[in-house]
């Protein structure tokens, strides 16, 4: 069986605190897009394997898709064998949670092929355990999330909303990201007081927000010069998501995000991607 695995953006990101265990505790507001890498389970052999395409990224029990295939299958108390395809669109390390995306496709596609019953709150609970951003794509929901991203609170967003990413060829360390944040500004003021709905843009665009672009942008300006030219050319707001590097520009109609597009002029090996959020 094949299914569709998609990104996030972040909307919003703050860094609350960080906890005794090493995790950081945050908000975020998260939603998908129809950008999406392509997941094929069958059942087949003894063992779980994994093949991939696209962007090179780690295999065996380095990937979170192993990983949620096995956690799936002793979950579920059933003995398979497993022959897994993931086809990579999804910019890898790239502060988009394609590697989330992929695990969360594999516990939930897993689920319904074995017909294990699992429900969502237990899928979530499981994945929690893989990857913090992993319960999100099985909320399959614009969140609120908290704690380390593992409680979840839907929420409305206007729509539709376009973004036109553009995606660096670099990628930046997620750990190096936090570690630095925590040495420069290890202590957070008050938070925002973020809604559980937005019905219009002009609610939205006030909360767009990424403490992380504090870390980023002074080490490669250029994301910052990125957003600038975005801005220029009609975006609503522009944000780097997660821990970066992708920055995107919001847009209320795709014509405006194609518009934006053709003029942009990024650098070399930058790569620039329309998606809409679902």
């Amino acid at each position: 069986m094949k299914f569709l695995s998609p990104a996030k953006v972040n909307l919003h990101l703050e860094i609350l605190k960080k906890r005794s265990d090493g995790y950081h505790e945050i908000q975020t507001l998260l939603h998908r897009v129809d950008l999406s890498d392509e997941v094929e389970i069958c059942l087949r052999g003894r063992d779980v394997r994994l093949t991939t395409e696209g962007e090179a990224i780690p295999g065996g029990r380095e990937n979170l898709v192993w990983r949620a295939a096995q956690a799936l299958l002793q979950e579920a108390g059933v003995r398979a064998g497993l022959h897994i395809r993931l086809k990579k669109r999804i910019p890898v390390a790239a502060g988009l949670g394609g590697g989330s995306s992929n695990a969360a496709t594999v516990l939930m596609g897993l689920n319904d092929l074995l017909q294990a019953g699992l429900g969502a709150e237990r899928l979530m609970a499981l994945g929690a355990r893989i990857g913090a951003d992993v319960p999100f794509f099985i909320f399959q929901k614009p969140a609120l999330a908290r704690g380390i991203g593992e409680r979840l609170a839907a929420v409305h967003l206007p729509g539709p909303l376009w973004f036109l990413m553009a995606v660096p060829p670099f990628r930046i360390s997620t750990a190096w990201v936090y570690k630095t944040h925590d040495r420069l500004l290890p202590k957070k003021g008050k938070h925002t007081n973020l809604k559980r709905s937005y019905r219009c843009f002009a609610d939205l665009l006030p909360i767009l927000q990424n403490d992380l672009e504090s870390v980023v942008l002074p080490k490669h300006p250029q994301i910052g010069r990125i957003k600038e030219k975005l801005f220029a050319r009609g975006a609503l707001g522009t944000l780097m998501s997660g821990s970066g590097p992708a920055v995107f520009g919001l847009f209320s109609a795709r014509k405006e995000a194609e518009g934006a597009e053709k003029t942009m002029d990024l650098p070399k090996g930058w790569q620039a991607i329309i998606t809409q959020g679902i």
